[in-house]
């Protein structure tokens, strides 16, 4: 069940001195950057350095193969699983190298190319061959274009590039939609000397693969950027459904995920807070959620709602310094326990609500946003007292004196009415439009909303960096970044909890 006793220790600080690489790029460019170690650990483990506020982020790029997936037959789902789950432990091993071979790289303008890249897409092109066969093995038909994913590239750690404007989309009072706001804020220059400089992007943080500076945004600075939320129909269902599972106090944690990668130890590569269903694990299947205990008060209710830890970088460590998932994989410093956990489901503006079959998953947001850009991202970070008023999907706040860090989360509310899973574990549930209509014949089913509410000590941005940083846990390669939030729901409830629900919300009542 993941309880674990949490032990923290200080960081020894240490001296840096300069080195600088080249880091190859897509296309055979380079680009020069300069690394900050520790003199005597130039060949230790990564998670255990600092870098200086001049020295530029590299990390490690890669085509996400798993979301080309939309058609793999039941019988191949375990060991294409399997083999996805791989080639993120691939990523991981490789963004390592590229963080503990600093001297090899200011000697070798080729190295990221030849001792890294190179071999990282050839063992990446084996395991695609394999997803290949075993797919056509059962009869499917593999993508041609997955050859075409092999290779990765060493890219500098700006932002990615999100969409303008509003799109309708964005919070709209009780739920959101995916992709709501560009969540800039950023003002012209950066804030408080955090913002990118000219030629790249600091790189710090505790573990030394961010948070930096240029990922916060003073939020009183930010232009407000809500949209009004859809206006009701005749036909709506105005109604909402309150769930009280606490906020994870007994410490049920593991950097397992199930709906992507079942079977595998430590298949998120970070570490998650979970609250309802206290038997989710790598291993879990339906009998096992279903003959679980429920930290929700109502019992009916046995799902299992789960996010990444947020974590304060003040120097110190927790349980998880020396494990996978956690210090060892660059997610590190004091694990926040949220103050608040609100889970409610909420109606459709235009149309009434089917209830949600029993055992459906839903992912919303990417973890590897970063990466692999906007198209997936649903974070929404903001502070109290500003939340009808600013959302931001790539910065993280810093909120006033008084004010507390909020992440929301408003999870796909159309279903396709007959999975409840697919392939790449997105394309049987999709986002209502921004008027609130379900497309494609898809069904409207309640919507899941998440509030978590955070006492962080605010971070303070000095010449460039930023101290006592907060971060969400996420992929190494990631660098910590805001728009790598993600948030994942297993719907354990009887079918005639499932029903309650839908008819609550149709008819315009608040329940629990």
């Amino acid at each position: 069940m993941g309880r674990n006793t949490r032990k923290r220790r200080s960081s020894m600080a240490t001296k840096a001195v300069a080195a600088s690489a080249a880091l190859a790029l897509g296309g055979g460019g380079l680009l020069w950057a300069n690394f900050y170690a520790s003199a005597h650990e130039s060949h230790d483990s990564w998670q255990s350095r600092t870098k200086s506020a001049s020295a530029q982020v590299a990390t490690i790029s890669c085509p996400d193969v798993g979301q080309q997936l939309t058609d793999v037959p039941g019988q191949a789902r375990t060991e294409v699983d399997g083999e996805l789950a791989n080639l993120d432990r691939q990523i991981t091993d490789a963004y390592q190298r590229l963080a503990t071979t600093r001297d090899a790289q200011a000697q070798d303008a080729s190295f990221v190319q030849n001792s890294i890249l190179q071999p990282l897409k050839d063992r990446r092109q084996a395991i695609i061959d394999r997803i290949q066969l075993e797919i056509n093995r059962v009869g499917g038909n593999a993508p041609d274009r997955l050859d075409d994913l092999a290779g990765c590239t060493a890219s500098p750690a700006d932002q990615p590039q999100t969409t303008d404007g509003q799109n309708g989309d964005g919070q709209n009072g009780d739920g959101q939609q995916q992709n709501g706001q560009n969540g800039d804020g950023q003002q012209q220059g950066g804030q408080d000397n955090g913002g990118q400089q000219q030629g790249g992007q600091n790189n710090q943080g505790q573990a030394g693969n961010g948070p930096s500076a240029a990922d916060f945004v003073d939020i009183t600075t930010v232009q407000p950027n809500v949209p009004a939320k859809p206006r009701n129909g005749r036909n709506a269902s105005t109604g909402v459904f309150v769930t009280r599972c606490g906020v994870n106090a007994n410490g049920n944690h593991n950097t397992d995920n199930v709906i992507v990668a079942p079977g595998v130890k430590n298949g998120a590569h970070h570490l998650h807070d979970y609250v309802g269903n206290q038997s989710n694990d790598a291993f879990a299947n339906n009998d096992t959620f279903a003959g679980a205990e429920t930290t929700c008060q109502n019992q009916q209710d046995k799902s299992s709602y789960y996010w990444p830890v947020v974590r304060v970088q003040d120097g110190t460590q927790d349980f998880d310094q020396n494990n996978d998932g956690g210090g060892k994989e660059g997610n590190v410093g004091k694990i926040l326990v949220a103050r608040q956990a609100q889970i409610k489901f909420v109606g459709n503006p235009t149309s009434k609500v089917v209830a949600m079959p029993q055992f459906l998953r839903i992912i919303t947001g990417d973890a590897k946003a970063f990466t692999n850009g906007p198209g997936n991202a649903n974070a929404h970070w903001s502070c109290t007292g500003f939340e009808n008023k600013v959302q931001l999907t790539d910065k993280y706040p810093i909120c006033p004196d008084g004010s507390s860090v909020v992440r929301t989360f408003a999870f796909q509310s159309c279903w396709d009415g007959q999975n409840i899973d697919s392939a790449n574990h997105r394309t049987h549930v999709a986002f209502a439009d921004a008027n609130g209509r379900c497309q494609n014949g898809f069904k409207a089913i309640p919507q899941l909303t998440m509030r978590l509410v955070y006492d962080v000590p605010a971070p303070v941005i000095e010449n460039g960096q930023v101290k006592n940083a907060y971060a969400v846990d996420g992929f190494p390669e990631q660098l910590h970044k805001a728009i790598t939030d993600h948030d994942d729901f297993i719907n354990v409830m009887s079918a005639g909890l499932n029903s309650k629900i839908a008819s609550c919300l149709n008819r315009g009542q608040k329940c629990q």
